[in-house]
């Protein structure tokens, strides 16, 4: 697809520094002008001020400047203002308001690290040694910026605006609830949910294999255990292991490693879920927070006093 990467998402939040700590310690590196990288995606994640948390830009890979002008003529179909430079496309998403940014961009390369060697009946990929995941002691960073999940007010419009507008494409839906959306290889890049307030619910961050979801969320909680959300577990949708936490502003991030890949979309078919399939298939249930997280109320209020 002419979409190959979710390149950057910019955040406000009300403490950029205490924040930027947050993700400091998740794995990420400290650049300049509120940015933090990864260990392959480069800056990823700026965090920027604002009164309330917010997502305020994402930005979207693309390959030549013929796709920018595909995505103009697709958003000025829908009635949207594209705003057109000689590498880029930009508009604002008509519901919750970030700008959506395409750019040409290189397309993400990533070395090729081997398999971790697992063992099972009559399969041992390992002997004589133990599992690199109980010998690793380096901190865990992650390679890439995966994904972010979104709350619309207008699910229809906003799921409307990635996809006929933007030229993402659908993965599997959550029944009346969610779809899950992609720009690149990945299963998903963006998740649209149905949601009583515009808001972010989470960034998702992609680690080597479970053992360093499972790592690196041990260190996130060993001091600090109320940035506990939900995990471990293994979602259906995607089939990712994960692991969530939350950061200072109210923000879930999301450890995960071995995402479905779609390299083929005629071999790909979008399924529908409802239930707990929507959700996760094993691990423990995802606690009411998750589902609602507890500023929702605060954020309305917010956004019906800024209206």
């Amino acid at each position: 697809m002419p979409l190959h990467r979710l390149s950057s998402v910019t955040i406000g939040v009300p403490d950029p520094t205490a924040t930027r700590d947050y993700y400091t310690e998740f794995g990420l590196s400290p650049e300049a002008d509120g940015w933090l990288g990864t260990r392959d995606g480069g800056n990823q994640l700026r965090l920027v001020h604002a009164p309330a948390r917010r997502l305020v830009e994402i930005v979207i890979g693309a390959d030549d400047p013929d796709d920018l002008d595909a995505a103009a003529a697709r958003l000025n179909a829908l009635g949207l203002h594209a705003e057109r430079t000689a590498d880029s496309v930009a508009t604002q998403e008509p519901i919750a308001g970030f700008r959506a940014v395409i750019r040409v961009a290189d397309r993400l390369i990533q070395t090729e690290t081997p398999a971790t060697p697992y063992n099972g009946p009559c399969r041992l990929e390992r002997h004589g040694t133990r599992s690199p995941g109980v010998l690793r002691e380096d901190p865990v960073r992650p390679r890439k910026l995966g994904h972010a999940v979104v709350g619309s007010v207008d699910y229809e419009a906003t799921r409307r605006f990635f996809v006929d507008g933007l030229g993402f494409k659908l993965s599997d839906e959550i029944q009346g609830a969610g779809a899950f959306l992609r720009c690149s290889t990945d299963h998903h890049n963006v998740l649209v949910l149905r949601a009583p307030v515009n808001f972010l619910h989470h960034t998702s961050w992609q680690v080597d294999d479970i053992d360093d979801v499972g790592r690196g969320a041990t260190a996130m909680l060993e001091d600090n255990p109320e940035r506990h959300v939900w995990g471990l577990g293994r979602h259906h949708a995607g089939s990712n292991f994960f692991w969530y936490l939350k950061d200072p502003a109210g923000n879930f991030s999301e450890y995960y490693a071995d995402m479905d890949c779609i390299i083929d979309d005629q071999l790909w078919t979008p399924e529908v879920f409802e239930g707990a399939k929507g959700l996760f298939d094993w691990g423990p249930p995802p606690p009411p927070s998750f589902l609602h997280p507890e500023d929702l109320a605060a954020l309305m209020t917010g956004s019906h006093h800024i209206a």
